[in-house]
C-alpha cells in the first residue's frame, strides 16, 4: 500500500516553500507503507487537478496534502475545509477569487478523514510542536484540502482516507520578518514521517483533548 503526499511550490513572494522542501527529504517508505511525493501548483483549480490526477494514477491507502503557514509556532493537522475560495494575496497564476465556491453545489465543508489527534501526539512525542488545527484558511490549501476531500466522497478509491497538515517558515524565511516562528527542515520532515506513521498505524483516530476555547 501507498500514502500519497502532496506539497505546494512557492508562493506569495517566497523563493522557497518548506512544505515542499520536508515533503522532499522524507523516506521512501513509512511503517511499511510507500511514500509517493507529488509537487502541485499553488494555483486554484490546478491544485485540485494535480492531485486528484496522482490519486488515481497511485490509488493510495491515504492522501496528505502538506502546505506552509508562515506565522504558525507548531506543525497543524487540519480538521475541517469548507466549500470557499477568499484568496488575500493572488495565486500563481494570479487568479484571486473572492467568495466563490471551491466546489458549486457541493458541501459546505468535509472533514478530515485522517486520524488528526493521532497524527498531532505523534508529532509531539517525536519531540516536535504540533496541535489540531480547526482552519485551514481559504487560500489554495483548503482549496486543495476540500478538493481532495470532495474528490474521495464522490469518485475517488474506495476506503481512501485525506487530509491536510500546515507547518510553519523554516528560518531563512523569517530573515527580514521578525517575530515571526519557524522550524528547520528537518524537524519539519521529522514531524510529517512521524504523522505519516500514524495515519498507516491507526485506522481509526484517537479521542484525546485536542480542542480550543477560541
Amino acid at each position: 500500500m501507498s500514502i500519497l503526499v502532496t506539497a505546494f511550490d512557492p508562493f506569495g513572494g517566497e523563493k522557497i516553500n518548506p512544505a515542499l522542501e520536508a515533503v522532499k527529504a522524507l523516506p521512501a517508505e513509512i511503517a511499511g507503507e510507500e511514500v509517493i511525493t507529488v509537487e502541485v501548483p499553488t494555483v486554484f483549480g490546478k491544485a485540485i487537478e494535480a492531485a486528484t490526477a496522482a490519486i488515481e494514477k497511485h490509488q493510495p491507502s491515504a492522501v496528505l496534502c502538506v502546505g506552509q503557514a508562515g506565522g504558525r509556532f507548531d506543525i497543524t493537522p487540519e480538521r475541517v475545509a469548507i466549500n470557499i475560495d477568499d484568496a488575500r494575496i493572488p495565486d500563481n497564476d494570479g487568479n484571486q477569487p473572492i467568495d466563490e465556491p471551491v466546489v458549486d453545489g457541493a458541501p459546505s465543508a468535509y472533514f478530515a478523514t485522517l486520524p488528526i489527534k493521532a497524527m498531532a501526539a505523534a508529532i509531539r512525542d517525536a519531540g516536535v510542536p504540533a496541535s489540531v488545527s480547526n482552519s485551514a484558511g481559504t487560500f489554495v490549501c483548503n482549496h486543495i484540502m476540500y478538493g481532495v476531500l470532495h474528490h474521495l466522497a464522490t469518485e475517488g478509491p474506495k476506503g481512501t482516507r485525506g487530509g491536510f497538515v500546515h507547518v510553519p517558515f523554516i528560518p531563512e524565511q523569517t530573515v527580514g520578518k521578525p517575530g515571526q516562528p519557524s522550524l528547520s527542515t528537518e524537524t519539519i520532515t521529522k514531524g510529517l514521517t512521524a504523522a505519516i506513521r500514524a495515519i498507516a498505524e491507526n485506522a481509526s483516530d484517537v479521542a484525546t483533548v485536542e480542542g480550543t476555547t477560541h
